[in-house]
């Protein structure tokens, strides 16, 4: 089973005495693939050992996203703004706030 690679990789393959086998997705099977490729950098960032680790692998999860995105019509500054209106209107996560549930309130008549 593959995977989809950056551009580079069947040349980098190639350089290194290897014959790559590889094809082209249509546009399915390209955003099947870019879903799944951003599991697998999300995996890879939850595992980060070190700071320099967390930084490659946060840049392999921005590379994916722009890739998904792009096949929607926007771009990473398209994505910075929508972010930061839902910073806005909903919070970020500065204070670190876990919530661990939430209840109903009763009115003052019983309901």
């Amino acid at each position: 089973m593959g995977k989809l690679v950056r551009d580079k990789i069947p040349e980098l393959i190639r350089a290194s005495g290897r014959m790559p086998t590889v094809r082209v997705l249509n546009d399915n099977e390209f955003a099947e693939a870019l879903h799944d490729k951003l599991i697998e950098e999300v995996a890879e960032l939850r595992e980060a050992a070190t700071s320099i680790d967390c930084l490659a692998e946060a840049s392999d999860v921005l590379e994916v996203l722009k890739a998904v995105v792009g096949l929607h019509g926007f771009d990473i500054d398209d994505v910075v703004r929508a972010a930061a209106q839902k910073a806005t209107d909903r919070g970020s996560f500065a204070d670190r706030l876990y919530l661990d549930g939430s209840s109903h309130t009763r009115g003052h008549c019983g309901g």
